[in-house]
């Protein structure tokens, strides 16, 4: 039988080797011989790592940046970015997802751009602030998810005596990673300051099941506002459903809706994957490993949830990130509604897509 031992190096074959590896290094190359663990791992290794934000902590610094720090050019918005530990100091939840909390203070404007990177905001509470998309303006309310599309102007306004909140999530990392980004500065007043209870684009978008034939077919959602008493009504239908005994749910007490393109039946965004949760009460999930990232937040409720070899005890406003191959799981003894966004559609439209599941016993 073949021996599988490497045959011994020679002095002069060592020193030969030190040269060429030399050599390499001077010509600004790598060999793969030396390289392929880290290239080629058998399973994602990712530098992210499992990290939960609170809402308890994120709103009071949120606030005291609403006492120090203006709103306008320059700054442009006042977004505070959560910072994964595992990712060297960048401003990023994961490799691909940004997320902020970004506060707006009474009567506050925060004027117009645009950017290609594709933007959503999540409203876990308050109400009275307008976003205007595209000079149309969307009524943010709780429970809302609501879009800005790449290169779409945007601008917010609160209309309000009482400050307001909310959650940004955008695909900032992927976009710096391809070298793909382009900002533009809008104009320094408002577009509008109509305070309509339906905006435009649901007007035209918003009707279950019915596509308006004279709209042209957009690659990102026409529809810039998903109403949370539609998501409620959606989730809550399902686990009905569940307790007649009718399909519905993706597994037992776990109902989920995704939030798609009403002219593609594709995801909303182009590079996000936008998702409601709900668990009924006494519910324990698979766990599950997924190629490709994602950032959760509770909107209502408590649970326990796993992430890797991480356990956190979690509520509303809570956020947390699930790594690449990473297993996640949920507990819950009160039941919880959770959202998620995550680079589903880049990872899917690339062919990397894999989902497993593991026993939990």
């Amino acid at each position: 039988m073949a021996s599988s031992q490497l045959p011994e190096i020679t002095c002069t074959e060592q020193a030969q080797l030190e040269e060429l590896y030399a050599a390499f290094d001077a010509a600004h190359m790598k060999p793969l011989w030396t390289e392929i663990g880290g290239l080629m791992p058998t399973t994602p290794q990712p530098d992210s790592v499992p990290m939960l934000w609170r809402w308890s902590s994120l709103l009071p610094l949120a606030e005291r940046a609403g006492e120090l720090v203006p709103v306008g050019r320059g700054g442009e918005r006042r977004a505070i970015a959560l910072v994964n530990p595992g990712l060297s100091g960048a401003p990023y939840a994961t490799p691909t997802l940004w997320a902020a909390i970004q506060y707006l203070g009474p009567r506050e404007e925060a004027p117009a751009h645009r950017h290609t990177q594709s933007a959503f905001r999540f409203v876990v509470e308050g109400e009275g602030v307008w976003t205007n998309v595209e000079g149309d303006p969307v009524a943010m309310q709780r429970g809302d998810l609501l879009l800005t599309p790449g290169m779409h102007f945007h601008e917010h306004h609160n209309t309000t005596d009482h400050a307001m909140a909310w959650i940004d999530g955008l695909d900032i990392p992927l976009v710096r990673t391809i070298d793909a980004g382009f900002f533009e500065f809008g104009p320094d007043e408002l577009a509008t300051k109509e305070t309509p209870e339906v905006s435009r684009n649901e007007r035209l978008w918003g009707h279950p099941g019915l596509t308006p034939v004279g709209a042209p077919t957009p690659k990102a959602s026409p529809l810039m506002a998903y109403r949370w008493e539609h998501t409620d009504a959606a989730l809550g239908a399902q686990l009905e459903l569940e307790r007649e005994g009718r399909p519905g749910v993706v597994e037992p007490g776990h109902a989920v809706v995704r939030f798609t393109n009403p002219a593609t039946a594709g995801d909303c965004l182009t590079t996000m994957r936008c998702e409601m949760h709900r668990l009924r009460a006494g519910t324990s999930t698979a766990l599950t490993r997924t190629a490709g990232s994602s950032v959760w937040q509770i909107f209502e409720g408590a649970g326990v949830v796993t992430v890797g070899d991480a356990r956190y005890e979690v509520g509303t406003g809570d956020l947390f990130c699930v790594p690449s191959w990473a297993c996640l799981a949920f507990d819950t003894d009160a039941g919880l509604d959770a959202f998620r966004f995550s680079d589903d559609p880049v990872v899917e439209a690339l062919g990397l897509a894999r989902t497993a599941h593991e026993d939990r016993s």
